[in-house]
């Protein structure tokens, strides 16, 4: 369906303005789909994300820099979402022996846990939004996004 559909505008868009309405537009349905999916396990689409990044630490701590580096979304509030997930026993909160100012974050048994019983609903959904697309287009989709990314502003 059009982005004029789906908005039920009756203004003719450039084709500038339907590209980045489109983005915007599909980046919610995703996104509320995914909310979704986290939403019976009590954890946020930044928490699943700050969950993912430390099981990417492969055991090894990650501090607070390194976890906001990675974030999908870079203004969330790192600490906020790190407080959260201790409070839920999923990650463990240490001040590093060789600098007392750094604090180092580890995901918990439960952490991995709850990421393996996601990992095949998380792969399902996004599974469930390439099916539209042939290999090729999801190649050639990638490469354009990067490509209209990599703005300077």
């Amino acid at each position: 369906m059009k982005i004029e559909e789906e908005l039920k505008s009756k203004v003719e868009y450039n084709t500038s303005t339907r590209v980045f309405l489109n983005i915007m537009y599909t980046q919610n349905v995703i996104s509320d789909s995914f909310n979704e999916i986290v939403k019976p396990y009590e954890i946020s689409e930044e928490q699943y994300n700050v969950l993912r990044i430390l099981r990417g630490q492969k055991g090894q701590p990650a501090n607070m820099c390194i976890i906001q580096e990675r974030m999908l979304a870079r203004t969330s509030n790192t600490t906020r979402l790190v407080d959260k997930l201790l409070l839920k026993d999923l990650v463990t909160r240490n001040v590093c022996s060789d600098n007392r100012r750094k604090i180092e974050v580890l995901i918990t048994q439960k952490g991995l846990d709850l990421l393996s019983e996601l990992d095949p609903k998380i792969k399902q959904h996004q599974e469930l939004f390439s099916n539209n697309l042939s290999d090729e287009e999801l190649i050639q989709l990638n490469i354009l996004l990067e490509k209209y990314r990599a703005i300077k502003y």
